[in-house]
């Protein structure tokens, strides 16, 4: 092979490195060294990735609490909290405005409150709703909390890019504007679900008994997160930074309900 080639792969690899590493520099709080090189454009192909790696260090949380005799709501509601701090409360805050916006009777008006810094009785609502869901569906759940977490978080992560690569951006500015800077096609939709169903195959192998959670797991996931993301393009036309946050939290509370009815 030419030199040339390796040259171009070099850089392909450098350029993927440069954009996993601003994805995690913008979906979470981890501390990212002042000499990598970041890359922002594109993100949103690695934000299941993202999930992912959060579900993952949430179920070694879990499982670290559980061999120290945590009992299982504690652990529950430890492992939701620390969940919103890794990501700096990103995508609840947006599903806060987004539920302020839509309480809104005037559709003319509802980017402008979901602008607005202050909480509003909805977006307070919305957040309590969430994150009972979550820490109650959690508890109910009682083997492969690990895999779920993983499954789960890289669900909701991939219904946020089925709504940037599907519909239209609401406004000229704000926190999510520069994901629409770059196209997105149906393909870059492929590897997070590739991904995402080897976690449900894993799980199948490892407990070919629990094959209904498998399966939800894989098509309630993505029925999940693209119902939730045309439901917010039906009500408001589109999305911003915030619907993409509300898709991920309600996404993830919703699908971990489903896993709890499925496990019988």
């Amino acid at each position: 092979m030419s030199e040339d080639y390796f040259r171009s792969l070099s850089k392909f690899f450098q350029r993927q490195g440069a954009a996993l590493a601003a994805a995690i520099a913008f979906y979470t709080c981890f501390p990212i060294p002042l000499s990598w090189t970041l890359e922002f454009r594109g993100i949103a192909r690695f934000a299941p990735v993202i999930g992912i790696l959060i579900g993952g260090i949430l179920g070694l949380m879990d499982g670290g609490l559980s061999l120290l005799g945590c009992p299982v709501l504690t652990r529950s509601v430890l492992v939701i909290v620390t969940g919103i701090g890794i990501t700096g409360g990103l995508h609840l805050d947006g599903a806060m405005d987004a539920a302020d916006g839509l309480a809104v009777a005037d559709p003319n008006r509802r980017l402008e409150v979901m602008a607005d810094s202050v909480t509003g009785a909805f977006g307070v609502m919305a957040a309590i709703a969430i994150v009972l869901l979550k820490v109650a569906a959690l508890s109910d759940i009682t083997a492969d909390r690990g895999l779920i977490l993983m499954a789960v978080a890289g669900w909701g992560r991939w219904g946020q890019l089925v709504a940037i690569a599907r519909y239209p951006y609401l406004k000229a500015t704000g926190k999510g504007a520069f994901h629409k800077d770059t196209p997105y096609s149906s393909w870059d939709l492929v590897p997070g679900v590739l991904m995402l169903m080897g976690l449900s195959g894993i799980l199948m192998i490892l407990h070919p008994q629990r094959w209904l959670v498998a399966v939800g797991l894989a098509l309630g996931g993505s029925a999940i997160a693209i119902l939730i993301g045309a439901w917010f393009n039906a009500r408001l036309g589109g999305h911003t930074g915030d619907t993409y946050g509300a898709v991920v939290e309600w996404t993830e509370a919703f699908l971990l309900v489903l896993v709890v009815a499925l496990q019988g």
